[in-house]
C-alpha cells in the first residue's frame, strides 16, 4: 500500500462489511421468495423460448408458473426467466400440466407483458424457417415480433367496421382469373403465379383479390418490396375496402406506431395487412390469402441471419395454414416458374392479343458511342411523338452526371493520380474527382498517350437530363434518383429521367418509355444478371399507358431484349430455369454457402455430414474471407439444411471459430 492509498481506506470504514451484509440480505430474500411461491393449480409448466442465439440451446425450456402469474403467463406472452445465472427475455409458447424434466423447475422471474404477441401458427412458422435456413429460432423471432412499446400496449384497438364486399372489376383481361377469384370467395385455397401486363393497375388488382378473401371472412397479407409500393397498395385498399380495415406494417412510422399496428393485428382488430418483408410474419387471424409482389426484387431478401426470403416465408405459411397464395409480378423469376412446373401453382396471364393491343415494344441499336450521341433516331422520335400526348419516361441505369471517364484519344480509363481510383464528374461545372479518395484532377493527363481530353462512356441521370433538355427545348425535364425520388407525376407533357427503381408513376400512364444503355445493365457479373435486367426493363415499360410505345436502346439480337420486345417473361423464365437445371443451379438445385477464415472452414467441413450427391465447391477468397459453396439436388435440400443445423449445434457447443452459414443465398 502506498502513502497515497492509505487515507482512502480510512475514509470508508466498514464499507466492505456493509456490502457483504446487503448481499447476504438480498440472497436471503431471493431464497425466501423462491421458497414461498406456489405453483399454479392449472397447467403449472410453461415452455419458454429463451432469447439466446446459441444453436445447441435452441429449444423451449420448461419453467414453473407461480400462482401469481397463472393468468398472465399465457402462451405468446413475454416473460423474464433465469438462464445460466442471468435474467433473459423469452416467450411462453405453451402451458402444460407435466414436464419431462426430472429436477426441480425454476419459476418464471416475471411476466414482462401479458399481451399474447406470438401466435401458435407463428411459433410453428419460426420453427420451420429456423430448420430450413439452419439458423436459431431466436433470430427468426427477432424478425417476427417487433420490440415492445409499453405505451402502445395501453391503447385499445378499435375493431374494423363490417365489410360487405363488392364486385371485382380489374381482373377482366386475365385468363383464368375468374376461377381463381371464385375459389377465393368460396374460402378455398387456390395458388397462382400472376404475370401483370403493361398498363395494369396492379395495386387495384391486388386490392380486389384481398377484398374477395376478406369478404369470405378471412384475413389477407400482402408483402411488397418498398415503401412506395406500400403506399400504392395502401391507397388501393382504402379505395376498395374503406377506412379502418387494414394496417401498413413498415419501419417508417416509428417504433410506437409500428407496434400499435402490430397489436391491432395480433388482437384481431385488423385482418388485412400490407407491408415490406418483415410483415410476412404478421399474426393475422384467420389468414386466407398471402400475396407477394415482385419476388425478384432483392429487397425481399432479408440481410440478417438466418437470411429468409419473403417468398419462402409466405409460401411456407400458405402450406402450413392452408391459405391461398398469389405471386404477382410484371417479370417472372425462375423460382416462380418452378412452382408452375411442379404443379404447386396455376398460371394467371394476359392473352397475347390483349398484350399486342396494349403496348408496342421495339429494340433499336445504339449509336456508335465513339460519336458521342447515345440516343438514336427511333428513340428520339418516340420521345417527340410521346410528348404530343403526355409524359415520357426515360430510364437510365446510373445516377449522377458522368459516372466514369476515359481518355478522349486512346480510351484508357481515367484514374486518380493519388490512389488510382476511378475518376468521375459530379456536375457540369465540376472538375474530375476520384470516387475513392475525393482528390480532384483539374489538369488530368493520360499516362498512356499524354492526351488531356476526357469523355464519359457511362453517363448518369443528370447528364441524360441535360442532353434531353438541349434536344427538346421548352420541355420540362424532371429527374428522379437517389434521395430525390418522385412518387408520381401528372399528365403534363414532361420528360421524366429516372434511374432503376426510382421511376415515378404517371397519373394516366406514360405516353412512351425509353430504356437507355441496356448494355450496362447486362454487364453485371452475377448469376441473376439477365433475370434482373429483364425485370428492370419490364417494370419500367409496364408504366406505359394502354396503346403506348416502348423503345429499348441496345443490341436488337440479344435474347433478353428479344424477350422484352415479345413481352415474354414466361418464356424467358422457362428457358432460364432449363439452363440453370442443366448447370445444377437454383431452383433445380439447393445451395448453401459457408464463409469465414480458412481454419474455421476446414473445421466446419470436417464436422459436416453432407447428404449423398452433395458437391463442395471451394474454398475461394471473397473480400477479406473465404467461402465454400455446397450444392445438392433440389430433393436433397431438407437433408442439406438438417446437416447444416447439426453443424451449427456442434460448433456452438464446442465454441469453435465463427462461420457464416447462408442457405439459398440470393446470388453467389
Amino acid at each position: 500500500m502506498t502513502s497515497h492509498e492509505a487515507p482512502e481506506a480510512d475514509m470508508l470504514p466498514g464499507l466492505r462489511a456493509a456490502v457483504d451484509d446487503a448481499r447476504a440480505k438480498a440472497a436471503a430474500t431471493r431464497r425466501r421468495k423462491a421458497a414461498d411461491w406456489e405453483p399454479a393449480t392449472t397447467d403449472p409448466v410453461a415452455r419458454v423460448l429463451v432469447d439466446i442465439a446459441l444453436a445447441h440451446l435452441d429449444r423451449p425450456f420448461d419453467y414453473a408458473v407461480p400462482q401469481t402469474m397463472a393468468d398472465t403467463a399465457a402462451p405468446g406472452a413475454r416473460v423474464k426467466v433465469r438462464f445460466a445465472g442471468q435474467d433473459v427475455d423469452g416467450f411462453v409458447v405453451e402451458r402444460a400440466s407435466t414436464t419431462d424434466h426430472t429436477g426441480r423447475l425454476q419459476p418464471l422471474r416475471r411476466v414482462v407483458s401479458p399481451e399474447p404477441v406470438l401466435l401458435p401458427e407463428v411459433v410453428r412458422l419460426t420453427e420451420t424457417l429456423a430448420r430450413r435456413y439452419a439458423g436459431a429460432r431466436s433470430d427468426v423471432l427477432r424478425l417476427a415480433v417487433p420490440p415492445r412499446h409499453a405505451r402502445a400496449e395501453k391503447d385499445t384497438s378499435v375493431p374494423a367496421p363490417p365489410f360487405t364486399g363488392g364486385p371485382t372489376t380489374t381482373w377482366g383481361d386475365v385468363a383464368h382469373a375468374d376461377a381463381f377469384l371464385r375459389r377465393l370467395a368460396a374460402a378455398e385455397a387456390p395458388r397462382a403465379v400472376w404475370s401483370a401486363a403493361p398498363a395494369d393497375d396492379w395495386p387495384a388488382m391486388v386490392a380486389d383479390a384481398v377484398a374477395t378473401a376478406y369478404a369470405s371472412g378471412r384475413g389477407a397479407l400482402v408483402c411488397v418490396p418498398d415503401r412506395r409500393d406500400v403506399d400504392r397498395v395502401d391507397a388501393a385498399l382504402t379505395a376498395r375496402l374503406g377506412e379502418g380495415h387494414h394496417v401498413c406494417l413498415t419501419a417508417d412510422g416509428g417504433p410506437a406506431a409500428r407496434y400499435r399496428d402490430f397489436l391491432a393485428v395480433a388482437r384481431g382488430a385488423r385482418r388485412v395487412v400490407v407491408g415490406t418483408r418483415s410483415a410476412a410474419f404478421a399474426p393475422v387471424h384467420d389468414l386466407g390469402l398471402v400475396v407477394v409482389w415482385d419476388d425478384g426484387d432483392d429487397l425481399h431478401a432479408e440481410p440478417r441471419a438466418p437470411y429468409p426470403h419473403t417468398r419462402e416465408v409466405l409460401l411456407t405459411r400458405a402450406e402450413q395454414q392452408g391459405t391461398a397464395a398469389l405471386l404477382g409480378a410484371v417479370a417472372r423469376t425462375p423460382e416462380a416458374q418452378h412452382l408452375l412446373a411442379s404443379g404447386w401453382a396455376r398460371e394467371l396471364a394476359t392473352p397475347r392479343s390483349v398484350l399486342r393491343a396494349r403496348v408496342r415494344v421495339e429494340a433499336v441499336p445504339a449509336e456508335d458511342r465513339a460519336v458521342g450521341t447515345r440516343i438514336p433516331r427511333p428513340a428520339y422520335e418516340a420521345i417527340r411523338r410521346g410528348l404530343e400526348s403526355g409524359p415520357v419516361l426515360v430510364q437510365t441505369p446510373r445516377a449522377g452526371y458522368a459516372a466514369a471517364l476515359a481518355c478522349d484519344t486512346c480510351r484508357t480509363p481515367a484514374r486518380c493520380s493519388v490512389c488510382t481510383g476511378p475518376l468521375s464528374v459530379p456536375g457540369p461545372v465540376d472538375p474530375p474527382q476520384c470516387r475513392w479518395c475525393g482528390h480532384t484532377e483539374p489538369a488530368w493527363a493520360c499516362p498512356t498517350c499524354g492526351g488531356r481530353g476526357l469523355r464519359a462512356p457511362v453517363r448518369g441521370e443528370a447528364r441524360t437530363a441535360e442532353e434531353l433538355g438541349r434536344m427538346f427545348p421548352g420541355t420540362t425535364v424532371r429527374s428522379s434518383s437517389g434521395d430525390r425520388v418522385l412518387a408520381s407525376v401528372g399528365e403534363r407533357a414532361d420528360v421524366v429521367v429516372a434511374t432503376v427503381g426510382a421511376e415515378p408513376v404517371a397519373a394516366k400512364g406514360y405516353a412512351a418509355v425509353v430504356v437507355l444503355d441496356t448494355w450496362l445493365t447486362l454487364a453485371r457479373d452475377d448469376l441473376r444478371a439477365t433475370e434482373e435486367a429483364l425485370r428492370r426493363w419490364l417494370n419500367a415499360a409496364a408504366l406505359v399507358r394502354a396503346g403506348g410505345h416502348v423503345v429499348a436502346v441496345g443490341d436488337p439480337a440479344h435474347p433478353i431484349l428479344q424477350a422484352l420486345v415479345r413481352w415474354d417473361p414466361a418464356g424467358f423464365a422457362r428457358r432460364e430455369a432449363e439452363e440453370r437445371a442443366a448447370a445444377h443451379l437454383p431452383p433445380a438445385a439447393r445451395i448453401a454457402t459457408l464463409a469465414g477464415d480458412l481454419g474455421a472452414l476446414d473445421d466446419a467441413l470436417h464436422l459436416l455430414d453432407l447428404p449423398d450427391g452433395a458437391e463442395v465447391l471451394g474454398p475461394v477468397p471473397v473480400a477479406d474471407e473465404h467461402r465454400v459453396v455446397l450444392r445438392v439436388p433440389w430433393a436433397h435440400g431438407p437433408a442439406l439444411s438438417g446437416a447444416l443445423g447439426d453443424l451449427q449445434r456442434l460448433r456452438s457447443a464446442r465454441k469453435l471459430d465463427p462461420v457464416r452459414v447462408q442457405v439459398d443465398p440470393l446470388t453467389i
